[in-house]
């Protein structure tokens, strides 16, 4: 059985919850903490619904917020925050996953969500999903300091594999996978039906032995020191 796995690995599985622990996890930019609605979904609004908003020095004009945030999403736009709420609250409710609001430091404010999703301890493995910025924060190195504190944590944990996923349609989550380190391993036909319309699927992954040579690369990309 030379394909068995070393039993220090094996028994990582027991240790690993179904549903991720909530975790606040810090960088430079961002701060990611388990998303608490009562307490984000208003300004999680107010960022990502396409209406003028200034926050701190920060300004950003009318925009679509279709084209900008929510084309390949399941859910969006949201006309309200009851709305977006309702489509969080699913995503908090998961038996298999966990939501984080994106806060930016410098203007101690919400400005996207990420989830930890279709987590599979049993397989040592999980997926980095459901990933939405407000424009404000969209280019400005939050989304690749996010990722890798996401990475950090799964991988200190003891997952073998990080997983991402995207609309095959959807460039920017396509080049943005590549440029954080992930593999393209192929799309997936048929794979959804997303707002009626058929979604192919392109796949990610990253594995665990993959992870050290990465991470000194992506530490030094966002400014953030290694041991």
């Amino acid at each position: 059985m030379a394909d068995r796995l070393p039993d220090d690995v094996l028994a990582r599985r027991n240790r690993l919850p179904v549903k991720p622990e909530p975790v606040v996890l810090a960088g430079r930019l961002v701060e990611l903490r388990p998303l608490e609605l009562d307490r984000d979904v208003l300004a999680l609004h107010a960022v990502s619904s396409g209406a003028p908003f200034v926050l701190g020095t920060k300004a950003m004009h009318g925009y679509d917020s279709d084209e900008r945030i929510w084309r390949y999403m399941s859910g969006g736009p949201f006309a309200d925050a009851a709305a977006l709420r309702a489509w969080l609250a699913v995503q908090d409710g998961a038996i298999d996953g966990r939501p984080f609001t994106v806060l930016d430091r410098a203007i101690g404010t919400p400005v996207g969500v990420v989830n930890l999703i279709a987590n599979q301890p049993q397989h040592l493995k999980i997926e980095l999903g459901a990933i939405w910025y407000g424009p404000i924060a969209q280019r400005t190195g939050a989304s690749r300091e996010v990722t890798y504190l996401l990475l950090e944590h799964v991988f200190g944990l003891g997952y073998r594999r990080a997983e991402w996923k995207c609309d095959a349609r959807n460039e920017p989550s396509r080049r943005a996978a590549l440029s954080y380190g992930f593999t393209f391993e192929g799309i997936q036909e048929a794979h959804y039906i997303n707002k009626g319309e058929n979604r192919d699927t392109a796949w990610f992954r990253m594995l665990d032995r993959e992870w050290p040579r990465i991470r000194q690369a992506a530490a030094a990309r966002i400014g953030t020191p290694t041991m």
